[in-house]
């Protein structure tokens, strides 16, 4: 797997507030960012984060909302203020109204810093499924049956227990991902590359979908394939997720990170012999 490391953090009395969107799907990311942050190499203390997307009608303590997972697989374990951390409710009295206030904390926050995510096997970002708008909002979204029948595990095999619709950023939203300032540091005060928009694909399960992000033509059925036409998106992949790639388009992109390596992070290719 390529080899992606950011910190967050800021000294100053006075820091900016970086905004972070994030999915439940970087589990190995965001234990990780916990062991930096019990390292003391790394503080929330002042971030934003808003969560993609959350089931409509699922009660917010249950298992299995997104709402649960990111306060007991990463949010209870960082120094993150509670105000700070924007899930959608998808037990809202009005949804519409729900979505637009969404946009709208997103704004006065000022714009989503990073993206951190994961695809569906059928290229899906969010819960914008295949046919989605490539200009779409936050908004109420049928799940496609795919989705539904994917989702099923973690509703112990019973397909009438998975929700059917759910509240979503959409990919407008997330094309807005924009640069952090000049002045966002690590806690070590080094300055690093902002990621703008950060995909993690990983399994010969999702080969097909990496296939039609980064080697076909942006498809609206394919919606992870818009970021083909933001400026900074960084796809994190391992072996098995390249399979469906040309030979030659894995070779390039390796090469690149090869270079990229020696160029941003010296201490670690000199380490492993590059």
């Amino acid at each position: 797997m390529a080899k992606v490391t950011f910190f967050t953090g800021h000294t100053s009395t006075t820091p900016p507030a970086p905004s972070v969107l994030i999915w439940s799907t970087p589990l190995g990311c965001y234990k990780k960012l916990i062991e930096y942050h019990k390292n003391g190499h790394l503080s929330f203390k002042y971030v934003k984060t808003f969560n993609m997307d959350e089931y409509v009608g699922l009660p917010r303590n249950h298992p299995e909302s997104y709402h649960s997972y990111m306060w007991n697989n990463f949010f209870k374990h960082i120094d993150i203020d509670p105000n700070n951390a924007h899930i959608l409710d998808g037990n809202a009295a009005d949804l519409q109204a729900e979505c637009d206030a969404f946009e709208k904390k997103i704004k006065e926050a000022g714009g989503i810093d990073l993206f951190v995510g994961g695809i569906g096997p059928d290229g899906h970002i969010a819960f914008n499924e295949p046919g989605s708008s490539l200009v779409s909002r936050t908004r109420l979204k049928t799940l496609a049956m795919d989705t539904i029948l994917a989702n099923a595990k973690y509703f112990d095999g019973d397909l009438s227990k998975v929700p059917t619709m759910a509240l979503t950023v959409g990919v407008g939203t997330v094309m807005d991902a924009r640069e952090l300032p000049a002045a966002f540091f690590p806690l070590n005060s080094t300055p690093f590359i902002t990621l703008m928009v950060m995909i993690l694909i990983t399994g010969a399960h999702k080969a097909f979908a990496l296939y039609k992000a980064i080697e076909e033509g942006v498809n609206h059925m394919w919606t992870v394939s818009a970021f083909q036409q933001h400026p900074r998106t960084i796809f994190v992949c391992d072996e098995d997720a390249t399979l469906e790639l040309r030979v030659k388009t894995v070779k390039y992109f390796k090469g690149l990170m090869h270079v990229h390596n020696k160029l941003v992070d010296p201490l670690f290719s000199m380490k492993d012999g590059n």
